[in-house]
C-alpha cells in the first residue's frame, strides 16, 4: 500500500507538478502536515509515513512491527487505546478526536486523530489512523473561521473566481452591490453575471491580465447601473489580486469592490457647481458687449449652449418692443413674441421647430412659454412625454419636429428686468440624457436675469435711437427746390459701427435775391441730445439766413445761440453764393476747409481762417470771397468723411482730393463714390456732405 497514492490525492513528481490527468496536490494537506499510520489486526504498526516520524519522533524502522498502543500511549492510557482499537476493528465505526500521545522525546502532545477500519483483497483487516498536531489544526481552523467571518461581514464586496474566471465565492456585500444573489453568481462568468454593466468586457480583460501577470490592479474606477437599479448611476472602486497556494500554484482571482457612489456623485456635483460658476462668469463677460438687441440675445443663447441646453431660443414680447405693458396680468391671453436668437449644439429638427430670428410668432395661452411670461415664473418639464410636446411647440408642425428630434426635457425661464417681463429663455435637451432640475432652474434664472438687464438696456437704447433718428430725419432738409445758378447734391449717413445718431447737419437755402446759402455743421457728441442741438442750430441758421446777414454776423449769432445751449459745442462752415457776381463768400467756425474744384484744374482745399468752434465765444470770425464760375464745384463735408483712428488726416484729405479729380461724374454719383470709398464698416461718426456746382443763370 502506497501512502502517497492513498492520501496525497494523486501522484506527483519531485517538483510537485501533477502527472497528466491527475489533480495537483493540495497545499492545505502540506500546511497540516497530516501523518498516516496503518495497524494490522493485532494493533501492530504495519505502515509508517514520513509525516508520522515528524509528528511522533519515531522512525519507521523503530515503529514498524511494534504495538501502537504501547509505542504512542502513556502507560495509564494503554487500556483505553486497546479498547478504542477493538471498537474500530469490530466494525463499530470510525473514531475521531483529540488524544494525548507520547513523543519519543518523552513529552506528551495532543494530537487530532481520525481512525477507520480497512479491508484488503484477502479479507484481512487493518486500521488506518490519520493524525495531525492539534495546535496546528486549531490555528488553521481559527484562521479559516476568521477569514470566513471577515468575508461574510465585510462591508466591502468580495468575490473569488477560479482560473476560468467563474465565480466560486461571493459575500453578502457583493450581492447587495451587484443586486444579484450569490446563487446567480456561482459558476457564471463575469460577462454572464455582470451583463448589465456597459464595461463588463473591460472588467473581464482586467481580470485576465492580473491572472496572467500576477500584478494586482488596485482601485480601478468603474461606473454604471446595477441589475436591481437601472435608473441610478452607481460607481465602484475595484481591485484584483491573483490567488496562489504556498507552492506558488495559481488558484484563481480575488476581487474587492467598494461602493463609491456617494463620493462619485459628490465629486460630480462639485464639478458641476464649478462649471456653473464658470458659466455665470463667462456670461458676465460675453453678454451685453453691445447695445444691439439682437446681438445681446445671440450672446445669451450662445452662452447656455451646450453647457446648459442642446437648443436655446431667446424671444421678446412684441408688446415690449412696441412700448406696451407686458402680459404678466393677462394669464388667459395668447402671447405674441418676436424671435431674437436661436442656438444649437448640433444640427437638429428642434432648431427647425424654433421660430427663426426676426419672425413674429403667436403662442396660445395654454403653451408653456406663454405661462412662463404671464406668471413671471419658470416652467419645467423634467421628462417630456408625447402629451407634453403640444404644449411646448407653437403648432402641430413644430410639435412633429420636436418629437422627431427626441425632446427629452424642457425649461422656459422668463426674462425679467426692472420688474417687467420682457420675454423668455427657452431651453431644450434632446441628446443630453440628464433632465432639467431645480439647480438648472436657478442657473438659468441667474443667466436670464443678467441678460434681461442687458436686453432691457438695448431695448431702451433702440427706442432712444429710433426717437433720435426720427427727430433728425424730421430736422434735416427734404429735397429742397433747386436754387438758382446752382446744382446741389447732398448726403447724410449715420455712424456705421453703432448706428448712432449724431449732430451733423446740412442745408441749402435759396434767397429772394437769387443767392444761395450752403451750410454744413457738426454738433459734437451723439444721441438724442446732439440731434436736438443740431435741430436748434439749423433752425437758427435758417432764420438768420433770411435776414441776408454777412456770414461773419451769422456765425457770431450762432456762437451766442450755441453758448446758450447746455454743454454744446459745434463746428460750421457757412457760404453764400451769388450767381450774378460768380462769387462765394465763406466763413468757418472750427470746421474742416471746403474743397474748390475749378474746371480743368486739380481740386484744392481752400486756405481759409479756421476760426473757433461755436459755443467757445468771444472770438471774431472772418469771411473770404472765392470766385466760382459756371462749372466750378464747392464741396462741404463733416469730419466723419475723412477722419479715422489709424490714418493721418493729411492722407485722408489727399484721398478726398484724388476722388474729386474726375469732374465728369454727376454730382449724385460723386456723393456715393466718396461715401463708399472713404467710409469704413467700423466708423463711429456720422457724415454730412454737400456738393454744389455753379451753372449759368
Amino acid at each position: 500500500m502506497d501512502a502517497t497514492g492513498a492520501f496525497g490525492g494523486g501522484r506527483a513528481d519531485a517538483a510537485g507538478v501533477a502527472a497528466p490527468g491527475v489533480s495537483p496536490p493540495s497545499g492545505l494537506l502540506d500546511v497540516l502536515n497530516v501523518a498516516a499510520v496503518v495497524l494490522d489486526a493485532q494493533g501492530r504498526v504495519a505502515l509508517w509515513s514520513p509525516q508520522a516520524e515528524q509528528l511522533f519522533g519515531w522512525t519507521a524502522k523503530e515503529a514498524l512491527g511494534r504495538p501502537a498502543a504501547r509505542l504512542l500511549a502513556a502507560r495509564d492510557h494503554v487500556d483505553l487505546v486497546v479498547e478504542l482499537f477493538a471498537r474500530v476493528m469490530g466494525g463499530a465505526g470510525d473514531w475521531a478526536g483529540a488524544f494525548p500521545v507520547r513523543h519519543k522525546d518523552g513529552s506528551t502532545r495532543l494530537v487530532e486523530f481520525r481512525n477507520m477500519r480497512l479491508l484488503d483483497e484477502h479479507g484481512d483487516l487493518f486500521a488506518l489512523g490519520i493524525a495531525t498536531d492539534r495546535t496546528r489544526l486549531r490555528r488553521l481552523e481559527r484562521d479559516l473561521a476568521l477569514s470566513a467571518r471577515l468575508v461574510a461581514q465585510s462591508p466591502i464586496g468580495l468575490a473569488v473566481l477560479d482560473t476560468d474566471l467563474r465565480y466560486v465565492l461571493v459575500n453578502p456585500s457583493l450581492e447587495r452591490i451587484n443586486g444579484l444573489p450569490a446563487a446567480e453568481h456561482i459558476g457564471r462568468s463575469v460577462r454572464d453575471a455582470l451583463s448589465f454593466l456597459d464595461d463588463a468586457g473591460a472588467v473581464e480583460s482586467a481580470m485576465r491580465q492580473v491572472l496572467a501577470t500576477g500584478t494586482p490592479l488596485v482601485e480601478q474606477f468603474t461606473a454604471g447601473h446595477t441589475h436591481g437599479d437601472q435608473h441610478y448611476e452607481h460607481a465602484w472602486s475595484v481591485s484584483y489580486y491573483r490567488l496562489e497556494d504556498a507552492g506558488g500554484r495559481v488558484l484563481g482571482l480575488a476581487t474587492s469592490v467598494v461602493d463609491v457612489t456617494q463620493s462619485h456623485q459628490a465629486a460630480k456635483e462639485i464639478a458641476l457647481s464649478r462649471r456653473r460658476l464658470a458659466l455665470i462668469a463667462d456670461a458676465t463677460v460675453r453678454i451685453g458687449t453691445t447695445l444691439d438687441l439682437e446681438q445681446t440675445a445671440r450672446e445669451l443663447a450662445d452662452v447656455v449652449v451646450p453647457e446648459l441646453a442642446d437648443v436655446a431660443a431667446v424671444d421678446i414680447l412684441d408688446s415690449v418692443l412696441e412700448g406696451r405693458p407686458s402680459l404678466k396680468s393677462s394669464a388667459h391671453e395668447p402671447a405674441v413674441f418676436r424671435a431674437l436668437a436661436v442656438a444649437s449644439a448640433y444640427p437638429s429638427d428642434a432648431v427647425r421647430a424654433a421660430d427663426p430670428p426676426g419672425d413674429i410668432a403667436r403662442y396660445e395661452a395654454d403653451r408653456l412659454v406663454t405661462r412662463s411670461v404671464t406668471t413671471g415664473h419658470p416652467v419645467l418639464v423634467a421628462h417630456v412625454h408625447a402629451r407634453d410636446i403640444s404644449r411646448i411647440a407653437r403648432d402641430d408642425d413644430a410639435a412633429a419636429l420636436l418629437a422627431r428630434a427626441g425632446l427629452r426635457s424642457y425649461l422656459a425661464v422668463p426674462l425679467i428686468a426692472r420688474g417687467e417681463v420682457l420675454g423668455a429663455l427657452d431651453l431644450k435637451r434632446t441628446r443630453n440624457p440628464r433632465p432639467f432640475n431645480d439647480d438648472d432652474i436657478i442657473l438659468a434664472g441667474e443667466l436670464a436675469a443678467r441678460a434681461a438687464v442687458c436686453i432691457d438696456n438695448a431695448r431702451w437704447y433702440r427706442n432712444a435711437h429710433h426717437t433720435a433718428l426720427a427727430l433728425q430725419h424730421h430736422l434735416l432738409p427734404h429735397h429742397p427746390p433747386p436754387p438758382p445758378g446752382l446744382e446741389v447734391a447732398y448726403r447724410y449717413r449715420p455712424a456705421a459701427a453703432t448706428s448712432e445718431i449724431g449732430g451733423d447737419w446740412f442745408d441749402a437755402i435759396a434767397q429772394p435775391d437769387d443767392t444761395t446759402v450752403l451750410v454744413v455743421g457738426d454738433v459734437m457728441g451723439s444721441g438724442i441730445n446732439a440731434a436736438a442741438g443740431m435741430g436748434q442750430l439749423r433752425t437758427a441758421t435758417r432764420t438768420l439766413a433770411e435776414l441776408s446777414l454777412d456770414p461773419t454776423r451769422v456765425l457770431e449769432q450762432l456762437d451766442r445761440t450755441t453758448s446758450a445751449l447746455e454743454e454744446t459745442i459745434a463746428t460750421c462752415v457757412y457760404a453764400v453764393y451769388d450767381p450774378h457776381r460768380a462769387q462765394c463768400r465763406i466763413a468757418v467756425a472750427g470746421h474742416l476747409p471746403p474743397v474748390l474744384i475749378r474746371s480743368g484744374r486739380a481740386p484744392r482745399l481752400l486756405d481759409l481762417p479756421t476760426g473757433t468752434p461755436l459755443g467757445v465765444g468771444g472770438v471774431p470770425f472772418e469771411v473770404t470771397s472765392v470766385r466760382m464760375e459756371p462749372g466750378d464745384q464747392l464741396v462741404l463735408y463733416t469730419d466723419g468723411l475723412v477722419e479715422t483712428r489709424d490714418q493721418p488726416i493729411d492722407e485722408r484729405l489727399g484721398l478726398l482730393l484724388e476722388l474729386l479729380a474726375d469732374t465728369s461724374r454727376p454730382l449724385e454719383e460723386t456723393c456715393d463714390r466718396l461715401l463708399d470709398t472713404l467710409r469704413r464698416p467700423d466708423d463711429h461718426d456720422d457724415v454730412a456732405l454737400v456738393i454744389a456746382r455753379a451753372k449759368a443763370l
